[in-house]
């Protein structure tokens, strides 16, 4: 099974990437990290005074992420969708059985590091995108989904923004790994045909 990260700090496009190679490849899907943040009374108290909480690495359960991924991996099926709700802290899961997966996509901000632990070869997309292009993208999500105020959300961003960017200062990914860098002028068709041929 093909595998590829795609990584990138909040609001930079990763959803709408991994959305446009599911189109266009139909036999895939999308394991967002997102959907993998801890759930419980401890993580609803950290996440209120731990700084942003929720693009550090101690936000995310890693072991549901990877049972899922192994199980996809492994089988080519997937039977449940998992959703996260940002202000309940819980996780929903659907029961949605997708079967002859030949390929999967890890799209969010902790893609990057699991994709460390992953043994075999994969294909890495990167997306640089502006920071001034991010915030507008994450301010407008953040109000309209996860019920903050603009300025709690513009505060939010600029921390998740310095946590990415040091958090990846040093973090290389494996030297046997397809690299691409995504960049707002990038031949997305040009990528995926290099991705799929």
């Amino acid at each position: 099974m093909k595998v590829i990260f795609i990584s990138g700090p909040s609001g930079s496009g990763k959803t709408t990437l991994s959305n446009q190679i599911i189109k266009k490849n139909k036999n895939g899907i999308v394991l967002s990290t997102d959907n993998y943040y801890k759930t419980g009374l401890i993580i609803k108290l950290l996440s209120k005074f731990v700084e942003g909480f929720f693009d550090r690495s101690i936000s995310f359960n890693k072991k549901l992420f990877k049972k899922d991924f192994d199980f996809i991996y492994k089988n080519g099926i997937s039977i449940c969708d998992r959703y996260y709700n940002f202000e309940k802290k819980t996780i929903q899961n659907i029961i949605n059985e997708t079967n002859n997966i030949s390929f999967l996509i890890v799209e969010g901000i902790f893609a990057k590091e699991f994709s460390n632990t992953f043994k075999k070869n994969y294909i890495f997309l990167e997306i640089k995108t502006k920071k001034n292009e991010c915030m507008k993208r994450v301010v407008q999500r953040d109000i309209k989904e996860r019920g903050k105020d603009k300025k709690q959300a513009e505060n939010d961003f600029l921390k998740s923004w310095s946590i990415y960017h040091e958090k990846f200062k040093t973090n290389r990914i494996k030297n046997n790994t397809n690299k691409f860098i995504i960049e707002k002028n990038t031949d997305i068709d040009h990528i995926l045909k290099k991705l799929f041929n």
